[in-house]
């Protein structure tokens, strides 16, 4: 039987989580741990100077293991200490309130951040995700059930069977799922390319009851590509953006296009 290990950034007592594990329930199985809180925008971050902890709980039913340490923390409990060591056929990461797109999200989300972690050790692995309309959604702590995850879950359900049943292309380490708010049962899959950003980073200068500047990083949403790529296929095409990413980042280049800096 195949083992499926389930993860997210929006914390253990999310509604996506939950959505995340029933999505692939019937294919094996299903171990869950998460944050014990909502870890949202913390990348690939790891604890390394203080211990961890995790703890079984019991959600309607729903239950998981709690982690307190970040989504990358989760995952390696998740094996090495739950799954005693045990790699899993599959891991999952999400479904994350909030759309994870461009280079600007691959390097910061938390979502991602656990499926790579959980690629680093060869585990074939998918970050899923739903736009929101309204982007302050991204940052409440999304225990209520406001937003539908019913499209999502089963795409990953078809996504996660097929990559159960062949794996992923050589060079493929983990799939970036990103699901449009309006999207329906019968709306395209189309495989993209990660654009640039998604940002337009800005910096918003206050003062605090004493006179002293504090700082807020905000920005406006880029809404629009070049075809191909996922902003422009989840914002503008309004179809389902599935990017297959790779742990190398190494740039693809001549290396003696180098010479002349050595």
């Amino acid at each position: 039987m195949h083992r499926i290990l389930v993860s997210n950034d929006d914390g253990v007592y999310a509604a996506g989580l939950r959505a995340a594990a029933s999505g692939v329930q019937g294919l094996g199985q299903v171990v869950v741990a998460a944050p014990s809180g909502q870890k949202s925008g913390v990348g690939r971050s790891i604890s390394v100077f203080e211990p961890l902890r995790y703890a079984e709980v019991n959600l309607n039913g729903f239950r998981a293991y709690a982690v307190t340490g970040t989504p990358v923390d989760s995952v390696i409990i998740g094996i090495f200490a739950i799954m005693k060591g045990e790699l899993p056929d599959l891991c999952v990461s999400g479904i994350n309130v909030g759309e994870n797109i461009s280079t600007d999200t691959v390097t910061t989300s938390g979502t991602i951040g656990a499926a790579l972690e959980a690629a680093s050790y060869g585990i074939p692995s998918i970050a899923a995700s739903i736009q929101v309309v309204d982007q302050g959604d991204k940052f409440d702590m999304h225990h209520g059930a406001k937003h539908s995850f019913a499209v999502a879950e089963k795409v990953l359900h078809r996504v996660a069977s097929r990559v159960l049943e062949n794996g992923l292309p050589e060079g493929v380490d983990l799939l970036n799922l990103n699901v449009p708010a309006d999207a329906s049962e019968d709306t395209e899959i189309v495989v993209t390319r990660l654009a640039r950003k998604i940002f337009t980073t800005k910096v918003q200068e206050r003062f605090d009851p004493r006179g002293r500047p504090y700082y807020w990083i905000d920005g406006d949403l880029i809404t629009q590509d070049a075809e191909g790529t996922d902003v422009q296929t989840v914002y503008q095409d309004r179809k389902i953006s599935l990017t297959p990413l790779s742990l190398d980042s190494t740039a693809r280049i001549d290396f003696k296009e180098m010479d002349g800096m050595l």
